[in-house]
């Protein structure tokens, strides 16, 4: 979707960074920007040893499907996540949007970092300086239930959803649970090219057809297109999360958190948007080096 948006015109991917440490997430993730012609996008991988939140299945499924085109020129290794947001941040030279649609280990290492090659400012100073606003997948705000993103790692969850220093916007369990990516178009939709990873990915990850929750999907929806009505927002106010990862909400005008609510009336024009820019076809082919 984000690789569709940028070939519109309508963002820049700077860079991706995984809290997935499994070994094969960093080539899947290149072998995706690849296909979509953008294989110079530099990928940053996880430094984290969990064990849980490691799935592979999806991923081992789509490399090795991919065809030799597809992998050419994959770096022999990736630079560790947290080390390049520095990089990119230092280097960019307008405010950035984050998207963190996984864990959160890799902002809280950026919120904690020192002063290095890339940057003099540690990294609280640097997210002021060069970081507009994050959009987060992240919590429950229905329930009062743990979310998975928040669980998996309860410490890094509350240092950026609780200490980030900036404007959060938090896409909740139920709003990618209220909008449904339909199995009907990993069917049809991705057929434009012989091979495509997306629906190798998919059905490799449960027994097809099912209908998918877009739960990151909306993160990086409203990421990019804040201003286009497909949600809600709540007040300002500020997120607590206790230590069994279950977040909670409070109004406060002095607040830099605001959660996405999602109205019966949005739920249509959202996961259309949701749908057509996901499968929408690479523009950008890139040539086989």
């Amino acid at each position: 979707m984000l690789h569709a948006l940028e070939s519109r015109g309508e963002c820049k991917i700077l860079g991706v960074t995984l809290t997935n440490p499994a070994p094969p997430a960093a080539p899947f993730t290149w072998v995706i920007n690849r296909f979509y012609g953008r294989g110079r996008i530099p990928v940053g991988a996880s430094a984290s040893r969990r064990t849980d939140g490691a799935n592979r299945k999806y991923l081992d499924a789509m490399l090795v499907s991919a065809p030799a085109w597809a992998r050419a020129g994959m770096p022999a290794s990736f630079p560790a996540a947290v080390p390049l947001l520095r990089k990119l941040l230092a280097a960019s030279l307008e405010k950035v949007v984050l998207i963190q649609v996984g864990f959160s280990d890799n902002l809280a290492g950026l919120l904690d970092s020192a002063p290095d090659t890339a940057s003099p400012l540690d990294g609280r100073a640097l997210i002021r300086e060069k970081v507009a606003f994050v959009s987060v997948m992240a919590g429950d705000f229905a329930t009062d239930k743990p979310e998975y993103n928040v669980r998996i790692d309860v410490p890094a969850a509350k240092r950026v959803l609780v200490d980030w220093p900036g404007p959060v916007v938090l896409s909740g369990f139920e709003i990618g649970s209220a909008l449904k990516y339909p199995a009907a178009s990993i069917q049809k939709d991705y057929r434009y090219e012989p091979w495509h990873p997306i629906p190798v990915a998919y059905a490799a990850y449960q027994k097809m057809p099912y209908d998918r929750q877009t739960w990151d999907l909306t993160s990086a929806l409203y990421a990019v297109r804040p201003e286009a009505g497909y949600f809600d927002l709540s007040p300002p106010g500020v997120v607590e999360v206790d230590s069994k990862g279950t977040t909670t909400f409070a109004p406060s005008p002095s607040g830099t958190r605001r959660h996405l609510i999602l109205r019966p009336e949005q739920k249509g024009r959202a996961l259309e948007a949701l749908v057509l820019l996901a499968s929408e076809p690479a523009t950008v082919l890139e040539p086989t080096p």
